[in-house]
């Protein structure tokens, strides 16, 4: 086989495998709430990669890449989320580079993602025209010949057809009674196909992008000027007395547990300086980065002593988080902040590791890179929405203290918790209201289970653990407010605020 009819080959294979993973899509999403469908039309895509691409079978790095995304996809079969998908979006996106140019640093593999999702919205269209300029080529004459034979017959019978319905009641009623077909169904499904067409066709045939190694280049002159010897100790000198204020304030009030002054509450002083000082301490890792190129040993003693004060500094907006968690309740997004926060405090950490042990900027971006994507894989892994319902139950002073309304709007994922938590509430009116909650998520899970397209391996373990505590019976209640509160009865109106009668 010649590489010319090869080539014709793999092409046409690939068409067949986009269009089979567009019909795939239409099963799955089409009118659907998607569920462990997002899982499986995600390895279902690999699949069509390692059967399409000999490039991507063949590289080390894509394999690996494509070892990820099995990962994510699975996850998202378990229980999917925006995250897992953003993740095997990402991770299908590198293998699919990967054969073309190898990895070298996370800021260069960010950008060619960046420029492929850009390039995907014209391959498709780039493709097709490739492919008419060929067909036209091959079968040019022959078209254009037939077009000019059926000019004339066809106009001329339209024309005709035209005149004598004008003339003939008959004919006109004949036309009349024809019914063109409702194609609207046809346009929202090719709507549909769209951007599966450009994200598919884009990873079964991609170009090489920009950003080509060098573009980036690591030892070029800094672009800021660089300041004087006396003028970086004198900035990082009074940078660390400053620091240091806020420290020892931290550790007398924060960390030691001593009264706060009058009127201010824990919660007040852990919410109001959290996220500012994580601010604080990213810029101080921007001028650290600056600072850190110099060999003054001076210098770096007082970047060592910084940097440990920026540490100590995100420990201290850790536990005021923590703190604030304690007093009101644990969110998902409170446990990504905490997670953000420390991987900031890494982050200062490796600055430091770099300057010391002499690492280039590129080992700096891919140690980062490498945290980060730790963190994320283990959020993917990780059901939030439980975990916080879990804390919030198992830390509760009392039930009261509970926002029911909370765990209601968190879904199936607070449903074991509430069981938990009904069970050790002695109070009958409390238990009610908690009662009506888990009838409602309940009755939400079971819905998205019993639809195969929405149906997920996390949910059906959830429920069958909550078969197994509760019984099968979701009960039936009168409508109440969000969190299980009675609405209250609506008083009469007094006859002397009516307004007079006409």
């Amino acid at each position: 086989m010649n590489g010319k009819t090869s080539g014709s080959f793999t092409f046409g294979f690939k068409l067949i495998g986009a269009a089979a993973l567009i019909g795939l899509a239409h099963i799955f999403f089409y009118g659907e709430e998607p569920g462990w469908t997002l899982g499986g039309f995600a390895l279902a895509w690999i699949v069509i990669l390692l059967l399409t691409r000999r490039d991507l079978r063949d590289s080390r790095s894509a394999r690996g890449a494509l070892a990820m995304a099995t990962l994510f996809g699975s996850l998202l079969v378990d229980d999917p989320g925006p995250l897992k998908s953003l993740m095997v979006l990402i991770a299908i996106g590198m293998a699919t580079l990967l054969p073309l140019r190898r990895y070298d640093d996370a800021i260069h593999a960010a950008g060619r993602l960046l420029v492929h999702g850009a390039l995907s919205l014209v391959a498709p269209l780039r493709d097709a025209a490739r492919l008419s300029r060929t067909r036209r080529g091959r079968s040019g004459p022959k078209l254009a010949a037939v077009a000019a034979m059926l000019v004339v017959p066809v106009g001329g019978s339209a024309l005709f057809l035209a005149l004598f319905a004008q003339a003939n009641p008959l004919i006109d009623d004949a036309f009349a009674a024809i019914r063109i077909p409702d194609l609207s169904a046809l346009l929202y499904r090719l709507l549909f196909s769209l951007p599966f067409l450009l994200l598919i066709w884009s990873s079964l045939r991609p170009r090489k992008t920009l950003l080509a190694p060098g573009s980036v280049t690591w030892d070029a002159a800094p672009l800021l000027p660089r300041l004087a010897r006396a003028t970086l100790i004198l900035s990082l000198v009074t940078f660390n007395l400053i620091f240091a204020v806020q420290n020892g304030l931290d550790i007398a009030f924060l960390w030691s547990g001593a009264p706060l002054p009058q009127g201010m509450t824990l919660a007040d002083y852990a919410h109001r300086g959290a996220y500012a000082l994580i601010v604080t301490a990213l810029l101080a890792g921007g001028f650290v980065l600056y600072a850190a190129e110099s060999e003054d040993a001076v210098l770096r003693r007082l970047i060592t002593i910084w940097v440990a004060q920026n540490v100590l500094l995100v420990a201290s907006s850790i536990l005021r988080t923590i703190d604030y968690i304690a007093v009101y309740s644990l969110t998902p997004w409170r446990i990504a902040a905490l997670a953000w926060m420390g991987l900031v405090a890494v982050g200062l950490v490796l600055i430091l590791w770099r300057m010391w042990r002499r690492r280039s900027a590129r080992w700096l971006v891919n140690a980062n890179a490498l945290a980060a994507g730790v963190v994320l894989t283990a959020g993917c892994a990780s059901d939030l929405g439980a975990i916080a319902a879990s804390w919030n139950v198992a830390h509760a002073r009392s039930a009261a203290d509970i926002d029911l309304c909370h765990l209601e709007r968190t879904g199936p994922s607070a449903l074991l918790p509430l069981i938990a938590l009904e069970r050790r509430t002695a109070d009958p009116a409390l238990r009610e209201r908690i009662g009506y909650v888990i009838d409602i998520v309940a009755a939400d899970l079971i819905r998205a289970q019993a639809d195969w397209h929405s149906w997920t391996w996390q949910g059906a373990r959830r429920l069958a653990a909550a078969r197994s505590r509760i019984g099968t019976q979701v009960r039936s209640r009168p409508q109440r407010r969000c969190g299980g509160e009675a609405f209250l009865p609506q008083a009469a109106p007094s006859p002397l605020t009516e307004a007079p009668r006409p």
